[in-house]
C-alpha cells in the first residue's frame, strides 16, 4: 500500500491554490493559504479540527467563493465557477457528512454522477429507440458497472443506498464521485468512522484510483498512519493558515506539526506511526 518506491508524480500542477482567503462574519476559516498539486500526485491536507481543511476543498469545488484569492485548475482560473462547471472540467468530491440519495438505488446513485456527461436532451431522450440515447445510456452503464466492480459492490448494485452500513455507503459516494470522471478527486475524510479493516479496503482503492486509474487526490483525512503511508506529499493547517508542507517524513519531523496538530512539547519524543495512527 506504501507510495514509497513510487515514481515521483509530472511536476506540471494541475490545482493552484492562490492566497485564498475566508472568512464568515468575524471568524476567519482560511488566511491566505496558497499550495500546487501536481498531475498524478496523492496530495493529503491535515490538521486539528477546525483548522479550515474543510473550508478548503469547499472552495476548490466551489461551494464556497473566497474572499481573495484565486483557484486554478488546469492552468485555468476558476474562482467564480459553480461547481457544476467545475464538475465539467474535470474535478470530483466526496464529503465528510454523506450526500447520497438515500431512497434511490446504488446504481442510480452513480448513474447521477454521470448527469453532466449526458449528450442527450429531452425532445431525443423522448426518442429513445430511434435517437442515439439508448445508446448513450447503455455506454454510460457499462462505465458504471466497472466502477462498481473496481470498488467490490456488485453484490449491493440494487439495494437501497439509504439501508447499507455505513462502510458501503462511504464506498458508494466514492463510486458516485469517480463517476464524473474527474482528472482530480477532493476527498474529505473517505475514512472516517470506518472500522480498521474497512479503512484498509478504502485505502487500497484510494490508491489503485491514483496509481491505477490515473485520477490526482486531494485528501483530508485524520488516520495519521494512513496519510504517511499514501501520500506523496502533505499540507498542515492550523487556524486556517498553512503551517508546513512537504514530503510525509519531513511533516512528521516539523516541531511546529508536532505542538499544534500531534500535541506534542518540543522536549518530548515523537510519537510513532502506531502510536498516532
Amino acid at each position: 500500500m506504501s507510495v514509497e518506491n513510487t515514481p515521483m508524480p509530472e511536476l506540471r500542477p494541475v490545482l493552484e491554490v492562490r492566497d485564498v482567503s475566508l472568512g464568515f462574519g468575524g471568524v476567519r476559516a482560511l488566511t491566505e493559504v496558497s499550495f500546487e498539486v501536481r498531475k498524478g500526485e496523492l496530495f493529503s491536507i491535515i490538521g486539528p479540527n477546525g483548522a479550515g481543511k474543510t473550508s478548503m476543498l469547499n472552495c476548490i469545488s466551489g461551494r464556497y467563493r473566497p474572499n481573495s484569492g484565486r483557484v486554478m485548475l488546469n492552468g485555468r482560473d476558476v474562482t467564480g465557477f459553480t461547481p457544476n462547471v467545475r464538475a465539467t472540467l474535470g474535478l470530483g468530491r466526496t464529503f465528510q457528512n454523506l450526500a447520497l440519495f438515500g431512497h434511490m438505488s446504488v446504481l442510480d446513485n452513480i448513474m447521477v454522477g454521470r448527469h453532466h456527461l449526458l449528450r442527450n436532451n429531452a425532445l431525443t431522450g423522448a426518442l429513445y429507440w430511434l435517437s442515439g440515447a439508448r445508446k448513450e445510456e447503455l455506454s454510460h452503464r457499462r462505465k458504471v458497472e466497472d466502477i462498481i466492480d473496481f470498488l467490490e459492490i456488485a453484490h449491493i448494485r440494487k439495494a437501497v443506498a439509504g439501508t447499507l452500513p455505513y462502510g458501503l455507503r462511504k464506498r458508494v459516494e466514492l463510486a458516485r464521485a469517480m463517476a464524473v470522471e474527474p482528472s482530480i478527486i477532493l476527498l474529505d475524510e473517505p475514512m472516517a468512522g470506518m472500522n480498521l479493516e474497512e479503512k484498509e479496503d478504502m485505502a487500497r482503492y484510494i490508491v489503485d484510483l491514483n496509481e491505477e486509474w490515473g485520477m490526482t487526490v486531494v485528501m483530508i483525512e485524520h488516520d495519521m498512519g494512513v496519510v504517511m503511508d499514501i501520500s506523496h506529499r502533505v499540507m498542515v493547517l492550523e487556524f486556517g493558515r498553512k503551517i508546513a508542507e512537504g514530503l510525509p517524513d519531513e511533516v512528521m519531523a516539523n516541531e511546529r506539526v508536532k505542538v499544534a496538530y500531534l500535541g506534542v512539547d518540543d522536549d518530548e519524543p515523537v510519537p510513532t506511526e502506531e502510536q498516532v495512527a
